[in-house]
């Protein structure tokens, strides 16, 4: 187990991690979710020995991780962090890259090592290639398979697929999720990215400032939201008051999603609205309408005009 206990950290004395507190169990995927310059990648580095703590400690396994001072080489061999900086050969093949720290003495292991994570990654066809020659999301990708050759214990991945095409994203994250655990391997993800983090993460700590403002399994911080920058985490919101769309008649505001104003053509019991832009998302349009002054924003199966008159209905369900 990964232990964080209340431990700070500042850079040229401005704070930057501010008593962060929390544990990983082996084998479990926490995704840590913040603005930029919040503490994300600043935490990773916490962990992987990189700095020096001010207050507080680390520890594995009960054994406690010390900082830089500590070591000739910063890090751990048990330890894999992935950041955004790719630690990768470009005048070697991607082969030779993921090989680089698996052992010559034992070359059939070594090349089934290699087939496997090339797999993994989806890379396969390029074993051959020089890095140099491949896209900077391929690189990611070959940085990826390169930190997972000695299968480390505990993985650190900082914006692992911030690179990586859309259509390719979303395969690879399956692949290397599933992969992580079937192996048992305890990840901790630092990422901005809804999509890494709702199918896949066993909980989340949310960052502001530094500052933990809540670690909760994602399906509890995304259908109960309780503050508007971690709704705001996960998607567009809209902020309103029960009364202005007709659910009470308390001014308590409340957090809505896109998916929960449902335009209806039907006027009885709901709100008026003016359609001020109508975007095509593919399988759905997102509709921005001028409500009381302000601007809300609605997911919507069919498109409307500018400047059209609609109503709509507010629903405090999420699914």
């Amino acid at each position: 187990m990964l232990e964080v206990d209340t431990i700070f950290f500042s850079y040229q004395k401005t704070p930057v991690l501010k008593a962060l507190n929390f544990s990983v169990e082996k084998g479990e995927h926490m995704a840590v979710m913040g603005e930029s310059g919040c503490g994300k990648s600043t935490l990773l580095k916490a962990i992987y020995g990189l700095l020096s703590l001010e207050k507080g400690y680390i520890k594995y396994n009960n054994k406690k991780l010390l900082g830089p001072e500590h070591h000739l080489v910063p890090g751990y061999s048990f330890m894999k962090y992935l950041t955004q900086e790719l630690n990768i050969m470009p005048y070697t093949s991607v082969a030779d890259n993921i090989g680089e720290y698996l052992s010559r003495f034992y070359p059939q292991e070594k090349e089934k090592r290699t087939q496997e994570l090339l797999n993994v990654v989806g890379l396969t066809k390029y074993y051959n290639t020089h890095v140099r020659y491949l896209s900077g999301g391929q690189k990611q990708r070959v940085a990826l398979a390169k930190v997972l050759a000695k299968e480390p214990e505990v993985l650190l991945l900082d914006e692992p697929f911030s690179q990586i095409d859309h259509f390719k994203k979303n395969e690879l994250r399956y692949q290397l999720f599933e992969y992580l655990k079937e192996k048992k391997i305890t990840c901790i993800t630092a990422t901005h990215d809804s999509n890494d983090v709702l199918p896949f993460a066993d909980k989340v700590l949310v960052l502001k400032e530094g500052q933990q403002r809540w670690l909760d399994v994602p399906q509890q911080l995304y259908l109960k939201p309780t503050d508007t920058y971690t709704a705001s985490l996960f998607s567009e919101i809209n902020v309103l008051q029960e009364k202005e769309v007709q659910l009470s008649t308390s001014s308590k505001e409340i957090i809505l999603y896109p998916h929960q104003i449902k335009i209806d053509k039907n006027t009885k019991n709901n709100c008026a609205a003016i359609v001020k832009r109508c975007y095509f998302k593919g399988s759905f349009y997102m509709v921005h309408l001028n409500f009381n002054s302000k601007i809300i924003v609605s997911e919507s199966k069919t498109p409307y005009k500018i400047g059209e008159n609609v109503y709509f209905k507010a629903q405090l369900n999420n699914l």
